[in-house]
């Protein structure tokens, strides 16, 4: 296949993560496709979004749609990433030439995997038990799977891959759509409330069986790995797309 995609990496993956970024690659060169990323991508503003900043947030709308305008296609492994630039961005883009392109071409990896690859099969092995969280953003902005509180079926989207990969036995959560707490700035101005929905998910997952925690946004699991590491609760957390690369569960 002959494509060539922009690679879009969140603030918190490049400095924090990287190898789900190299993960993120690995996946898109799997399928034949030829990946850059450009040196000149800054954040994508949703921090200062997020906190009524949008003086501040606006320049870097303005950046991703010159970095990132003359791609194909652009993937981010970051459902809250990519949902900021297609629902939130209008506020600072919108009526700019281009601006409706670079919305409809621009896909979490799941969904570029599922709806615009549209693969049918994986080649690789995960003998674990997987609990699969899905973030907010993903899921009622993306609609990358069913919310329980709307009254619709959606294929989901992350769980659609994860059936694919051989000897994965994905878990049964009793909330399987209920959100972490991070939120972002809010796990800043509200620790305590923060803390308290992490826990909650991390109850469920543990009285699931879960193994490995996995989702399409690592600030969710990054969030989550904090509490598991200072519970030292038996856990391992990985981005799917590290899943999806074949590689090894390590703490």
């Amino acid at each position: 296949m002959s494509m060539r995609v922009g690679l879009f990496i969140p603030c918190y993956v490049d400095q924090v993560y990287p190898d789900v970024g190299m993960a993120t690659v690995e996946v898109l060169e799997q399928q034949g496709l030829e990946v850059d990323f450009p040196s000149a991508q800054t954040c994508c503003g949703q921090p200062m979004a997020n906190t009524g900043c949008n003086d501040d947030a606006k320049p870097l709308a303005v950046k991703f749609m010159e970095v990132f305008k003359d791609y194909e296609y652009v993937v981010a492994p970051s459902g809250s990433c990519v949902a900021m630039v297609r629902h939130h961005y209008e506020e600072f883009l919108g009526g700019v030439p281009g601006f409706e392109e670079l919305k409809s071409k621009t896909f979490e990896l799941c969904e570029f995997l599922t709806d615009v690859l549209k693969i049918e099969s994986l080649d690789l092995s995960f003998p674990h038990k997987v609990g699969l969280h899905q973030s907010c953003h993903g899921l009622r902005e993306l609609r990358m799977g069913s919310a329980s509180e709307l009254m619709s079926e959606t294929v989901n989207k992350p769980k659609q891959l994860l059936e694919m990969v051989s000897d994965l036995e994905l878990v049964d959560l009793s909330r399987p759509d209920e959100c972490c707490g991070f939120g972002g700035t809010f796990a800043v101005s509200e620790e305590a409330v923060s803390c308290m929905m992490g826990d909650d998910r991390i109850a469920d997952h543990e009285e699931s069986g879960t193994s490995v925690m996995t989702a399409a946004d690592m600030s969710c699991l990054m969030h989550l790995q904090g509490l598991i590491d200072r519970q030292k609760k038996p856990i391992h957390v990985m981005h799917i797309a590290q899943i999806l690369a074949g590689r090894e569960v390590t703490k």
